[in-house]
């Protein structure tokens, strides 16, 4: 905010509020020098442990420390002298910040922990003791706001309780519930304490105060909101200013990405970074600065001096590949940095820093003529990862056996370990080095500036890693895809990405699957992705015999990879020999419940039954015996017959369902005088059917009040109900109502 402020009308208002100003000082004890300087600060951080109250913490904050020993102040002309180091405040700001130290390093556990101790501030504080001369005002303050952190170092619930107007009224800040609460809850509940003092949580307690000065009160809030509505009418005109200037500039500008070398540490693919998630420093230039000027602003910007940084532009060679190459400073340091990029924009540049532990003043010199600039990196066949390890300067006529003890020292090896070298050449290219009595230029292919050598342990146990050498390492890199994976039975579901390699067969995909959801690969099945929309297609057999990059071939290039699975109850290769069956299975109460069931394909409705018997539960005194309904619109249309085959029934239909129920006692044997009817329920309109339908047997001549009765029985209805219940027989489509 202080630096949006500058050149506007609201230019200073931040030091005005918080700003005050102390002196730092070094004075001897036994000759008369003594160093200080004036510092501002817009907070104050008082130590608590040990402390009961905020005097003693202040205290505690100007008390000398005492520089002896080994520890003596050097001063100057009169040597090391025993003197006292501290500080002095010369002015308190009218809005003061204090920060109670109670989160701290405890070198005992090597954590950093939270204080808890209880410690005591007042509603009213008098800082003029604490001055080094008294202010034309009193330094009394009363207090505004307590910041309040409940849990522990490693984290917990933030909450502020607030007295806007200074007068006694505080209100609580809770997230987004503000609430009134009283000077107990806002101060005294805050102190923090022990775990015997039941009047406090132990956990609970502030962490910063924020004090307004008496003599300031209503000043400092004017201020803040006449600030504040200069800041709102004067902001927007300078920045649409700003945004109109830049705008009608920009084809002035290009930009430049800047690079450096600690980009490449973490990086464990081909080249040096991953242009798509490396953390460029980029600089808008003007396209007429020269060279040299840029490099006097990296310098600036980066804190070193002309000769300890280098230009290296990155380029894509003809093979793709993105390696920094060389300029000849001699004759493009006058050259305009639109020229040097051939009218790319972003200009992409690796800045060769001074090594800070070398000690060194400038960067070696590097002969263009007969010098070459090489990367090197370390592959681990244990652990299957490369580590960057710097990079070199050699003449091009170097043997390659010379650079074997810069390579022992860059990995950490002992000078002479036998060591295996590869030339990373682009993405599906890495060769190995056969002939280290070669030069440079001789062993690898077209030596150029930028080129890397990736070096490796020959050791014997590498044989047993699932990718013994560097060469290995970056055809499995080439070939690795990220890939989500979306729960099929979850809407929307964000999933889970995996990286992979596109030579994978199913049953590889299937177990990598596995572990990540912790289950058996044989309990999933995996859906492709449709291509005209977001969504799973078809499912895949587990016999499928392509790999994983014929899975992902619809998928364009940059575009993320989706495939879809189901977390199944059998195993796929058993689900893939079954018909999938959904149902409703319907208890003895008439309460529905909906089963999937895997029968034998070409199996009948005798087998799908016969599954379904591992799904339910039967009434104690059932019958024991199942049949399938077809049930259209709330009405059961028929019972299907136990040797219909189930290819002849279709269960996805939208209005038709297929129920299994237990066939009850009275409906086992039906007479030739008795049939079964179908029950149904109906609103107003006898077609306006809904609930549970079920099956009745009646009988020839059966008076229809013993009809009823059944119904209610079945229902759980008694007779006063029953006889509210209007009722309708319909035949042939025709409805005809039944008296009352």
């Amino acid at each position: 905010m202080e630096s949006k402020m500058k050149g506007t009308l609201v230019e200073g208002t931040i030091p005005k509020l918080l700003e005050g100003k102390m002196i730092s000082y070094i004075k001897c004890k036994h000759v008369n020098y003594m160093s200080q300087r004036t510092e501002p600060f817009y907070d104050i951080q008082l130590n608590i442990k040990g402390k009961k109250t905020i005097m003693e913490s202040f205290q505690d904050y100007v008390t000398p420390e005492t520089m002896d020993g080994d520890n003596k102040y050097d001063a100057g002309d009169f040597g090391l002298q025993e003197a006292e180091k501290g500080v002095t405040f010369l002015s308190f700001p009218p809005v003061l910040h204090l920060q109670l130290m109670r989160f701290q390093y405890d070198p005992a556990t090597d954590t950093n922990i939270k204080i808890n101790d209880r410690f005591e501030f007042p509603e009213k504080l008098n800082l003029d003791n604490f001055l080094q001369n008294k202010e034309p005002t009193p330094a009394l303050y009363t207090i505004h706001a307590v910041l309040v952190h409940s849990g522990d170092n490693h984290g917990g619930h933030y909450v502020v309780y607030i007295n806007p107007k200074s007068d006694g009224k505080w209100c609580k800040f809770d997230d987004d519930v503000v609430s009134r609460c009283n000077k107990t809850e806002a101060i005294d509940n805050n102190f923090g304490g022990h775990e015997d003092d039941i009047s406090v949580k132990h956990s609970t307690n502030a962490y910063m105060l924020v004090y307004i000065r008496d003599s300031c009160k209503g000043k400092s809030h004017n201020m803040a909101i006449s600030a504040g509505e200069d800041l709102h009418r004067e902001l927007p005109r300078r920045q649409e200013a700003q945004r109109r200037k830049e705008r009608s500039e920009a084809h002035l500008y290009m930009t430049v990405n800047v690079i450096t070398e600690d980009q490449y540490c973490s990086h464990q693919g081909n080249d040096l970074f991953d242009a798509d998630k490396v953390k460029f420093r980029s600089f808008k230039v003007l396209k007429t600065s020269l060279l040299f000027d840029f490099l006097e602003m990296m310098a600036q910007a980066m804190g070193y001096s002309l000769d300890q940084i280098r230009p290296w532009p990155v380029s894509q060679r003809t093979n793709t590949t993105y390696r920094p190459a060389m300029l000849d400073m001699d004759t493009d340091i006058h050259k305009t940095m639109y020229d040097l990029a051939e009218g790319d924009s972003p200009y992409t540049v690796f800045l060769e820093t001074v090594d800070a532990e070398s000690g060194a003043d400038a960067l070696p010199a590097f002969d263009k003529d007969t010098d070459v600039l090489l990367f090197l990196k370390l592959y681990d066949a244990k652990t299957k990862s490369v580590s960057y390890c710097g990079h070199i300067y050699l003449p091009i006529n170097t043997k390659v056996y010379e650079l074997l003890p810069v390579l022992c020292e860059r990995g950490g090896f002992p000078i002479g370990t036998d060591l295996l070298l590869f030339e990373e050449v682009k993405p599906n290219l890495t060769e190995k080095i056969q002939d280290y009595d070669l030069p440079l230029d001789k062993a690898l292919d077209e030596l150029m500036d930028g080129d890397i050598i990736v070096f490796q342990r020959d050791d014997v146990e590498n044989e047993q890693s699932e990718l013994p050498t560097a060469k290995d390492y970056f055809r499995d890199l080439y070939h690795r895809v990220e890939v989500t994976f979306c729960d099929k039975n979850l809407p929307n579901d964000n999933g889970f990405t995996l990286t992979l390699s596109q030579r994978m067969n199913y049953f590889m995909v299937a177990k990598a699957v596995a572990t990540k959801l912790n289950t058996d690969p044989m309990l999933l099945q995996f859906f492709k992705n449709q291509g005209y929309r977001d969504g799973p297609g078809t499912a895949l057999r587990c016999t499928y015999d392509g790999t994983l990059r014929d899975l992902l071939s619809g998928f364009k290039h940059r575009q993320p990879k989706k495939l879809y699975y189901q977390q199944l109850s059998i195993r796929i290769n058993e689900l893939e020999n079954k018909k999938p069956f959904k149902c409703v299975w319907v208890n003895h109460k008439l309460k529905e419940e909906e089963l999937m069931l895997y029968p034998d394909k070409g199996d009948s409705v005798v087998g799908l039954l016969s599954e379904a018997r591992k799904h339910i539960t039967l009434a104690d005194n059932g019958t024991g015996r199942l049949r399938l309904l077809e049930v259209i619109g709330n009405k059961i249309y028929q019972i299907q017959k136990d040797d219909v085959f189930l290819d002849c029934l279709n269960p996805s239909g939208n209005s038709k369902t297929y129920r299994i129920e237990e066939i009850p006692d009275d409906q086992l044997k039906v007479k030739e005088e008795e049939m079964l009817v179908c029950v149904a329920h109906f609103q107003k309109e006898v077609f306006a059917t809904f609930g549970v339908p079920f099956l009745l047997r009646i009988k020839q001549g059966e008076v229809f009040t013993d009809v009823k009765t059944r119904i209610g029985s079945i229902l759980g209805i008694g007779e006063k109900e029953l006889d509210k219940i209007k009722y309708a027989i319909v035949v042939m489509g025709r409805p005809t109502y039944i008296p009352e």
